[in-house]
């Protein structure tokens, strides 16, 4: 079966259902294309509150979020496919599709693509030991406990010191089990201090920093973890019958590598440019896709801010009147941009973005003058340590076009930003624009 659409969304998460939503109320014919039963991404299984802050300018539950965007989205016009794997292309634009009455291909004149991130696995952290059940990601354990109303054990240690591992420390809480040990590779705890500290008191959760998971011993269900102190190299049993492996993000990326589109090495997500637009005319990426990985309602404003690029294609438009290259002279203000002027697809050449240790990568990877600012204005970049201070230097060619001190601090586990105003300095016609810390 054959079917013509407008705009194809690959990925019924919260940026692909508001992108689907705003599109959709422009009058596009959109097709929303998920593999899961249902609509909403991971905040249906994600059953504590916190969702819809930046987006919405409100709190709610995960399933609560999912929900509303869903309807949203249903309620703008657009077409929501659930238990619709998309396989393949069959052309620039076109998807192979497989769902419970059979094939499908789609023919679309553009594609968001918003498959997401996921948690990596014990395998894919090789930690060694023997392999009973009761060995879950953030992911597993939520839609076990949630979704399924399953049972987990009574001690848990959750690895992992990032927001997401929280969030596991909720879900086995209401689940009737303890964590009795949080562990972390890094000298200091990932997640925002808000968290932490409430954690740690509240829920009595001890975090071992400079910490791993070195062997999971057990033969028909988890006995105990052995970890290792990075500074000191002992090693001490701890006894549990769970183990939940938190972040240490991916992305869901094998659509976009089957597309053959650019890639980024340190992210191993699809390189866009300030429109969320990738290598492949047509094609554009959205939320932890593309920046793997952060809250649900900043992946939800890369949907909103796609729509007008996405419109701007479809009609043959491009170009923009902002002055600037990125950040158009605009407060760095924590607002989308849908004031910003339209701005086309900026099909002039880009300047690639480079980020220098301790960051692994940065997002977008490349900035077109002319087309207007990122989402949100900012720059997002991923450390690998933690830096109390944030001196950021930008520089081109040899020449430092900016210097600020931000009043945020680097910390691993979480995304940088880095306000995009801070590349308005930057020559359209130079090289790339590398961005670092003092």
């Amino acid at each position: 079966m054959n079917l013509v659409t407008d705009v194809a969304v690959v990925g019924g998460g919260p940026s692909g259902l508001t992108a689907a939503a705003g599109l959709a109320a422009a009058g596009l014919r959109v097709l929303v294309l998920d593999r899961e039963r249902e609509a909403g991404g991971i905040p249906r299984h994600s059953d504590h509150t916190g969702y819809g802050l930046r987006d919405l300018r409100t709190v709610m539950t995960g399933p609560a979020y999912a929900r509303l965007l869903a309807n949203r989205a249903l309620e703008s016009g657009a077409q929501v496919r659930t238990s619709a794997m998309v396989t393949g292309w069959a052309g620039e634009r076109i998807l192979d599709v497989t769902t419970p009455e059979g094939r499908l291909r789609v023919d679309a004149r553009a594609v968001v693509l918003a498959t997401g991130a996921r948690e990596r696995p014990r395998t894919a952290r090789m930690v060694p030991g023997d392999r009973p059940p009761g060995v879950l990601t953030t992911g597993q354990l939520q839609n076990v406990v949630h979704l399924h109303h399953g049972r987990v054990g009574t001690r848990a240690v959750v690895v992992g010191a990032e927001l997401v591992s929280w969030s596991a420390v909720l879900t086995l809480r209401e689940a009737g089990c303890r964590t009795v040990l949080m562990t972390s590779e890094h000298a200091r705890a990932e997640s925002y201090a808000a968290f932490s500290v409430p954690g740690r008191a509240v829920l009595r959760v001890p975090v071992a920093t400079s910490t791993r998971v070195v062997r999971i011993d057990g033969r028909d269900a988890v006995e105990s973890v052995e970890v290792e102190d990075l500074r000191t190299g002992e090693r001490r049993t701890v006894p549990c019958d769970t183990v939940v492996f938190t972040g240490d993000w991916v992305p869901d990326h094998e659509l976009a590598r089957a597309a053959g589109l650019a890639m980024d090495p340190g992210s191993r997500s699809p390189v866009v440019d300030n429109t969320l637009a990738t290598s492949r005319p047509g094609v554009f990426a959205v939320g932890n896709l593309v920046h793997p990985v952060d809250t649900a309602d900043v992946a939800a404003l890369d949907g909103r801010h796609v729509v007008r690029h996405v419109l701007a294609y479809l009609s043959g438009h491009s170009g923009t009147t902002d002055s600037d290259t990125t950040g158009s002279g605009t407060t760095d203000s924590d607002t989308t941009d849908s004031d910003a002027t339209d701005s086309g697809t900026g099909r002039g050449p880009g300047i690639e973005l480079r980020a220098e240790a301790p960051f692994r990568w940065v997002s977008p990877g490349l900035v077109r003058p002319g087309a207007g600012a990122p989402p949100r204005r900012r720059i997002l970049l991923w450390p690998d340590e933690h830096r109390a201070v944030a001196r950021v230097v930008v520089t081109q060619d040899g020449r430092e076009i900016a210097r600020r001190t931000l009043p945020w601090p680097v910390s691993p586990g979480r995304v940088f930003r880095v306000p995009s105003s801070l590349l308005s300095g930057a020559d359209p016609r130079g090289g790339p624009i590398t961005i670092s810390l003092a």
